[in-house]
C-alpha cells in the first residue's frame, strides 16, 4: 500500500496538470480546488483532532470579503490581498477558538455555530460588504506585477499549485510530532492531558491553522470567480464542508478532496436541471454513504485494500 500511494498521487498530479488540455472547464476546476482546500482545512480539525465545528464558513467567507474589499476599494495587489485575507481569518479563528476550545463535544460545536452566525450578521450589515449583493467585479490582477492572472489557464495553474502545496503541508503537519499529539487528543483527550501535553494550547493552534487555510480557500475562490457573496458565510456552506469531509472520509488525506469533487460536480451538473433539488439529491447520497460507508469512500476503500492484502499474505 505504501508503494501504491505515491503512484496514485503522481497520477493525480499529472491529471491535474493536463486537465485543461483534456477539455475540462478551468473555472469548474478552480472552484473544485478551492473547496478541496476548504475541506482539507476542516478535516485537519475534525479528522485528525476530533473537533467538530459547525461554523467553518465564517473563516471561508470572511476572508473572501476582506480580499474582495482590499482589491476593489483599496487597490491592493492580488497576492497581498490574499495574504491579508488569510491573516484576517486567522485572527478571527484565534478569537473564536479561544472561546470555543474551553468546551468539547456538542458544546464546542454549538459555540462555533453561534459565533459563525454572528460573523454572518456582521457581513450582512457591514458597509464594506455590500449586504445581500456582496462585492462584485473583483479583479484577478497579477502576481507581484509579473504574471497576469486574467487568463483562466494562468489562474488555474496558480490555484492548482497552491492546492498541491496545502495538501503536502497538511500531510507534513499530521506526520509531525504535533500531528501525533493531535491524534492522541482525538483518541483520548483526558489521557493526553495526563501525559503532560498542554491540550488547550494544541487545540487552539490547530483551530487557528485550520481557520487560516479555510480563509485561503475563500480568498482564492473570490479572486477566481470575481466576487464575494453572502452565501460564503451561510450556515449551509459550513454544512457543505462537513458533507464533503464525511463523504470522502474524515481522517484520510485524499477523502476531503474526493468529497469536494463529488459535491462540486453534482452541484455543477445538476443545478441547471433540477434547481434547488440538487441539495436533496446530495443529502440523499450522503445518507446512503453514511449508512453503507461509515468511514467514507476513501476510508472504506483503504480498509478493503488492507483486508485484501492480508488475505493475500495469508
Amino acid at each position: 500500500m505504501k508503494k501504491i500511494t505515491p503512484l496514485f498521487y503522481g497520477l493525480l498530479l499529472v491529471l491535474g496538470l493536463l486537465a485543461p488540455a483534456l477539455g475540462v472547464y478551468p473555472v469548474y476546476l478552480m472552484t473544485l480546488y478551492c473547496y478541496a482546500i476548504f475541506a482539507c482545512a476542516f478535516n485537519l480539525m475534525l479528522g485528525f483532532s476530533g473537533m467538530l465545528s459547525f461554523g467553518h464558513a465564517a473563516y471561508f467567507g470572511f476572508s473572501s470579503y476582506i480580499t474582495a474589499h482590499l482589491i476593489t476599494a483599496q487597490g491592493v495587489n492580488t497576492l497581498l490581498a490574499i495574504v491579508l485575507g488569510m491573516l484576517a481569518s486567522s485572527l478571527l479563528g484565534l478569537g473564536i477558538g479561544f472561546i470555543a476550545i474551553r468546551r468539547s463535544g456538542i458544546y464546542f460545536a454549538m459555540i462555533t455555530l453561534a459565533l459563525s452566525q454572528l460573523v454572518y450578521f456582521v457581513c450582512l450589515q457591514a458597509s464594506f460588504t455590500g449586504g445581500e449583493n456582496g462585492i462584485q467585479g473583483v479583479s484577478r490582477g497579477d502576481l507581484l506585477g509579473m504574471i497576469s492572472l486574467k487568463d483562466d489557464l494562468t489562474m488555474y495553474y496558480f490555484i492548482f499549485i497552491v492546492f498541491v502545496m496545502v495538501f503536502l503541508f497538511i500531510q507534513r503537519v499530521v506526520s509531525s510530532p504535533f500531528g501525533q499529539v493531535l491524534k492522541a487528543i482525538r483518541e483520548n483527550e483526558t489521557r493526553a492531558c495526563s501525559l503532560g501535553y498542554f491540550v488547550d494550547r494544541q487545540k487552539l493552534l490547530v483551530f487557528v491553522l485550520s481557520s487560516t487555510l479555510a480563509g485561503l480557500a475563500g480568498s482564492l475562490k473570490c479572486v477566481a470567480l470575481g466576487f464575494a457573496a453572502l452565501s460564503d458565510v451561510l450556515q449551509a456552506t459550513s454544512g457543505e464542508v462537513i458533507l464533503m469531509t464525511m463523504l470522502g472520509g474524515a481522517g484520510t488525506f485524499f477523502g476531503p478532496v474526493l468529497g469536494a469533487g463529488i459535491v462540486v460536480t453534482l452541484q455543477d451538473t445538476l443545478s441547471d436541471k433540477v434547481g434547488s433539488w440538487v441539495t436533496v439529491i446530495i443529502g440523499a447520497i450522503f445518507v446512503v454513504c453514511v449508512m453503507a460507508f461509515r468511514k467514507g469512500i476513501v476510508g472504506e476503500s483503504i480498509d478493503a485494500l488492507q483486508r485484501w492484502q492480508q488475505r493475500k499474505l495469508s
